[in-house]
């Protein structure tokens, strides 16, 4: 028979209520109670139900994961990274995919919020980025933790995970100067989302660093996607002035990038370098395997859910915002390398 709370008791040789405040994670429970009742849960093997939990309890145990995204191993490592932080606190995570264009979208998250009885939200680009939801989202008092590109923490925004986009760009683009590149292009991701601007902005920053002037029609516009690669590339390679390297905004785009310079039998990298951005699977299925920036999508969304049940725990008079900043790594492999 499935072990319930009851059994916790029983065995802790404490009240219902008292192994509630244990799983809770409630601050008024002596140390030795605590003790006996998570020694009781680890040899029953107890696992609280979360919907359970909602029902009985005014407060809720679930959180939600809004995302319009079309990279679909963004998404996993996302879901991936907020569902261990949510199993460590008994936590269930709803997954909601909408489309961030609605013109009905901050009604519809709020919706979400009250009709699922949400304890907050972990909110990733574009909806991390849409002043007007967040104000909402504030004024209703909803917990929330957003995942936004930037490097510098302030003060106007609450609990956030930046990703410092623009030092990680610098340093690839650095790279590529370094193999003896000074023609070098730049394929966008969408323009709604601050890290395809971000991430521009350090390409550009290295190369006024260095002293190379930039070519204006190496700045291919375009989305997160593997077609706009392969569209962003068959424009530069038309051109009759040809760059030498690309660095494409995600390793999605890379990889089109890769594909369509292989169908024109140009040698990777002895005649074009390729760099991406992620470390997505992309980079690594590629042949020759794409260099990129490792984000580490899993253990940024784990830091995400973490702030979140701490907001969840805080009043306003004692709220302690965090906004822990990653910077994601460079990792040089063969479609750079000279």
């Amino acid at each position: 028979m499935k072990v319930t709370i009851n059994d916790v008791a029983k065995l802790a040789g404490v009240s219902i209520k008292t192994v509630s405040r244990v799983m809770n994670n409630e601050p008024s429970v002596r140390q030795d109670t605590v003790d006996k009742v998570m020694a009781a849960v680890k040899q029953l093997q107890y696992q609280p139900n979360a919907a359970a939990r909602n029902l009985a309890s005014s407060k809720s145990y679930s959180i939600g994961y809004v995302y319009d995204n079309p990279n679909a191993y963004y998404i996993i490592d996302m879901q991936n990274g907020l569902l261990e932080a949510c199993r460590k606190h008994g936590y269930e995570l709803l997954i909601h995919p909408t489309n961030a264009k609605s013109t009905n979208i901050v009604n519809e998250v709020l919706d979400l919020v009250e009709r699922s009885r949400l304890a907050g939200l972990v909110l990733t680009p574009p909806f991390s980025e849409m002043p007007e939801l967040a104000a909402e989202l504030d004024k209703k008092g909803i917990d929330f933790v957003r995942i936004i590109s930037g490097s510098t923490p302030s003060d106007k925004l609450k609990n956030c995970v930046l990703i410092d986009d623009f030092t990680a760009a610098f340093r690839i683009t650095n790279h590529l100067l370094d193999q003896g590149h000074s023609k070098l292009a730049f394929l966008c991701g969408d323009e709604e989302h601050s890290s395809s601007g971000e991430r521009l902005a350090g390409f550009k920053a290295a190369l006024t660093k260095r002293g190379i002037t930039l070519n204006d029609d190496y700045i291919i516009p375009g989305t997160y996607s593997f077609e706009s690669g392969v569209q962003g590339a068959q424009t530069l390679l038309a051109m009759a002035d040809k760059p030498s390297a690309i660095f494409a905004c995600n390793d999605e785009i890379a990889a089109g990038a890769l594909f369509c310079a292989r169908l024109s039998h140009i040698n990777i990298p002895a005649q074009l370098a390729i760099a991406g951005f992620e470390n997505s699977p992309f980079s690594r299925q590629t042949w020759p395997p794409l260099t990129t920036a490792n984000q580490p999508n899993s253990i940024i969304a784990c830091q995400a859910a973490e702030l979140l049940f701490k907001a969840c725990k805080q009043t306003s008079a004692n709220a302690n915002f965090e906004q822990p900043v990653f910077v994601p790594e460079l990792l040089v492999r063969e479609s750079t390398r000279a």
